[in-house]
């Protein structure tokens, strides 16, 4: 019996301890398998944007034509007015969700009563978690024909108007809404960099007579150009994302000669007319263009804001 429990406590000894970065790995294994099943097997569907696909067929049986999908993509009509359309909104849509959260965590930073601000914070939280689903119904309910903005309008005389079916207009309208919804969620990023700047730098400040004004651009802006500079770079890589439910919960036919991106594009070509290989081709398309933006804006954050994954 005594052998037996030396023996025991000798293994328990020798045994070396698990590091505790195993634990880390175990945990995202999950995650992991998550990722190739829903990520990188379904890229296998790669292959349709060089065939004829044809469901009856499948993979193997639809014929080939190689680069034939990507002529044909390019000498469409609303092929480039569907990439320009993104372009514009997404340009839009990265320039003010990076320039409003700035501002406003900068403003909200100067507030005093702690109790204001939290208050603040939490309201304008709140909408990045509703669906665009619901924003659109409400969006509707504001900017529709009977909606809010023309009533108003209407008590000083101006005639009702269909703001949602004006394609001059509609592209302002998605980004003007998108950035309404973000905004808050974005400020939390600058807000806690702006906890991380030294506070005796405003005393100091204060002390050789600077006001707050001065005190935000020699101090507070300065302190955020490295999180700036990171949050810029890192969103060039939604630089073709015009945002598919936004845009297809909003948008009509009237205004898809200005809203029509990509994504819904895909969506009415490959789901709505069945021409699944050209759907793919522009799919695939986007998503070169996107995997190339990325690893782009990676290497400017790393470069310009020290930043790193590995």
């Amino acid at each position: 019996m005594k052998d037996s429990n030396s023996n025991i406590e000798k293994i328990r000894k020798h045994r070396k301890p698990i590091p505790v970065q195993v634990h880390y790995m175990l945990m995202v294994i999950p995650g992991f398998v998550w990722l190739i099943l829903f990520s990188i097997v379904p890229m296998v569907g790669i292959v349709m944007a060089f065939q004829n696909f044809s469901p009856s067929k499948g993979w193997f049986g639809s014929e080939w034509v190689g680069w034939e999908n990507f002529e044909y993509l390019w000498r469409l009509g609303d092929t480039r007015q569907v990439l320009a359309n993104t372009l514009i909104i997404a340009s839009g849509k990265i320039v003010l969700n990076l320039l409003v959260p700035i501002i406003f965590a900068v403003l909200l930073n100067e507030v005093r009563n702690v109790k204001f601000k939290k208050t603040v914070q939490t309201i304008v939280y709140l909408p990045h978690f509703i669906s665009w689903v619901i924003l659109a119904s409400i969006m509707s309910n504001i900017f529709g024909y009977t909606g809010v903005v023309n009533l108003i309008l209407g008590w000083f005389g101006v005639e009702p108007s269909v703001i949602m079916g004006n394609a001059d207009t509609f592209r302002q309208l998605l980004i003007g809404t998108d950035v309404w919804k973000e905004f808050g969620y974005g400020a939390v990023i600058y807000l806690a960099a702006l906890t991380g700047i030294d506070p005796n730098l405003y005393e100091a400040a204060a002390i050789d007579g600077a006001g707050r004004w001065k005190s935000i651009r020699h101090i507070t802006l300065p302190s955020l150009i490295p999180t700036i500079v990171l949050m810029g770079t890192l969103s060039l890589g939604n630089i073709l994302n015009g945002g598919f439910d936004q845009v297809f919960n909003m948008y009509n036919a009237s205004v898809f000669s200005t809203a029509d991106i990509i994504d819904t594009w895909v969506y009415r070509i490959g789901l709505v007319n069945m021409q699944y290989s050209l759907a793919s081709c522009a799919g695939l398309l986007k998503s070169v263009v996107s995997l190339i933006m990325i690893s782009a804006s990676y290497l400017l954050a790393r470069k310009f804001a020290d930043y790193r994954i590995f």
